[in-house]
């Protein structure tokens, strides 16, 4: 699933109903799920953190900038924060299935709705950035909401949304695109917040200060002190003591953690640490984490186990917890924790894949029309990567088939990835199925209703039609590993592999079944046999190949 943060800053902490006011309407569009809520009482400011998919969240930041642009006025705002807006900045981070690319549209359509709909200028920073002055925040902030009268007159900065015109109960607002940043702590076993610093300093971006052979810093000719660079990237590092633990911890941001992961900073700060006799005790994550960080951290633990990494999600995140030792000050709630778990329990959806294989039996045989063919089609695929990758961590490290552990971890990691697109697909074609009877619903007593009735049934129907296609796409990417690990896999297993086969085979006749079913509901000739064409091609090359993977194992198993 796509999912996008939003954490827009808004020019009011001291008034709560303000702020309720906004939070409501982000909380009003559905898919948009509320983190955090942040007043600051000082700065009178409110950092707000959601999160939800792409359209979701879309629309609850311009709801949130529309409710805060009614509510707050700037001619009277003062606090110590550099600000410049009603809502301030408004960043998109990245965090599960999306690119920054993505993001950037995103934030570009937010810009122009918000400077077409709320008159408000619009500049654009950080990836989203138009030019490379205006990368910085702190740049196009320079002068804040006082010297914005001017600034915006200035053709140098000119609002890359909307006119140059100053609003005075508005202001300007920054929106842009930025990574996520991670907060995380590691933990020693010394109270000596000086040492806690000394590891911070070598391992941060930043570094320390060069000194000389009497211990003096070093300057250069302009009198600015001189630094040795740290060892990691994208690194901020302080020590300090927590009373609260009773321990010194190096307290670490990681502002773009695809630079730098959570275990590489362990692992480095690990190094070190031992360089001046500390050790290492644990470590601590504070606020969310994206799962693929962690998800990273188990497989780099694995395979210094050298073991498969083609495991089940939650056991790759269990190896990360424990080799990082997060449980160790608190236990590491997966579910509060990781975001995309986070995101998911606050959802609160009852989901097929949650279900026993006894409940979920029990529920297809009633006679609700969904779930369905779709849906068990789906789980068809899912059953056969899991074979897939089953065969491969059968095959990982056994004896005789050593030199093709590296191929067939790939086989394995791959395999769980396509085994958990096709246990989404579950519930996506039963969601598509009730979105379609919702919309068949709908009132067509006026020439208007029955015009947009008509419109909703097409997208419901194309909705529908989505699923079972991406269910054959999916399928298409499995069968190069159920090819491979047919010729290479370990003998004992490979009547495993042609049970997958034969799951495929009834995955896909059964995909392109509902595909058909569905097109039946369409005017468009185009884009009909279009569909039909597609999908006819992946089934028959579907077909083809997996019977000749059922040949293969027949020969095999004699």
């Amino acid at each position: 699933m796509k999912l996008v943060e939003c954490v827009p800053n808004f020019s009011e902490g001291k008034d709560m109903n303000v702020i309720k006011q906004i939070t409501d309407a982000i909380e009003s569009v559905s898919g948009t799920i509320l983190l955090d809520v942040d007043p600051g009482a000082a700065t009178n400011r409110t950092v707000i953190t959601f999160i939800g998919t792409p359209e979701a969240v879309l629309e609850s930041a311009f709801l949130a900038i529309k409710k805060g642009s009614e509510l707050i006025d700037m001619s009277k705002h003062k606090g110590e924060h550099p600000r410049m807006g009603a809502c301030d900045v408004c960043p998109f981070v990245p965090v599960s299935d999306i690119s920054v690319e993505e993001c950037v549209e995103i934030a570009k359509k937010l810009g122009e709705r918000v400077a077409n709909e709320l008159n408000i200028p619009v500049y654009l920073y950080e990836y989203a950035a138009t030019e490379p002055k205006r990368k910085s925040l702190a740049n196009i902030r320079e002068g804040e909401y006082e010297g914005l009268k001017e600034k915006i007159k200035d053709p140098l900065w000119k609002p890359d949304f909307g006119k140059a015109e100053f609003n005075p109960k508005s202001g300007a607002t920054v929106i842009g695109v930025r990574d996520f940043l991670i907060a995380y702590n590691i933990n020693l076993n010394t109270k000596d917040a000086k040492l806690a610093t000394q590891i911070a300093n070598v391992i941060r971006e930043k570094g320390y200060p060069k000194k000389d052979e009497n211990g003096k810093i070093v300057k250069d000719e302009n009198g600015n002190t001189i630094y040795i660079p740290g060892l990691l990237k994208e690194c901020r590092a302080i020590g300090w003591f927590v009373d609260d633990y009773n321990i010194a911890q190096i307290s670490i941001n990681l502002t773009n953690w695809k630079v730098t992961p959570p275990h590489i900073a362990y692992e480095k700060a690990t190094d070190e640490a031992s360089r001046i006799g500390v050790k290492v005790t644990g470590s601590e994550l504070v606020g969310l984490i994206p799962k693929d960080a962690l998800i990273e951290a188990g497989k780099y633990y694995l395979k210094k186990q050298n073991k498969s990494t083609g495991l089940p999600e939650k056991e790759i995140l269990y190896i990360a917890i424990k080799s990082l030792g997060l449980d160790t000050l608190y236990p590491f709630e997966i579910e509060k924790k990781v975001i995309e778990y986070a995101y998911e329990s606050k959802m609160n959806k009852k989901k097929l894949i949650s279900m026993s294989i006894k409940d979920f039996c029990d529920e297809l045989s009633t006679d609700s029309p969904a779930p369905g063919g779709g849906s068990v089609a789906a789980l068809s695929g899912s059953i056969a990567a899991s074979l897939v990758s089953m065969v491969a961590n059968l095959t990982f490290g056994k004896k005789g088939y050593e030199k093709y552990n590296d191929e067939v971890d790939d086989i394995a990691s791959n395999s769980q990835k396509i085994k958990d697109i096709m246990l989404g697909l579950i519930d996506l074609d039963t969601e598509a199925f009730n979105y379609y009877m919702e919309v068949f619903k709908m009132p067509k007593k006026s020439e208007e209703e029955k015009r947009i009735r008509d419109e909703k049934l097409k997208e419901a129907t194309k909705k529908a039609i989505d699923v079972p296609l991406k269910t054959l796409e999916t399928i298409k990417e499995l069968l190069p590993y159920l090819e491979k690990i047919t010729q290479k896999g370990n003998v004992n297993s490979i009547s495993d592999a042609g049970v997958s086969a034969l799951n495929l085979l009834s995955c896909a006749e059964g995909a392109y079944m509902n595909i058909l079913i569905n097109l039946k509901n369409l005017t468009d000739e185009n884009y009909k046999n279009n569909i039909r064409e597609k999908s006819k091609k992946l089934l028959d090359e579907i077909n083809q190949r997996c019977e000749k993977v059922k040949v293969e194992v027949y020969k095999i198993i004699g």
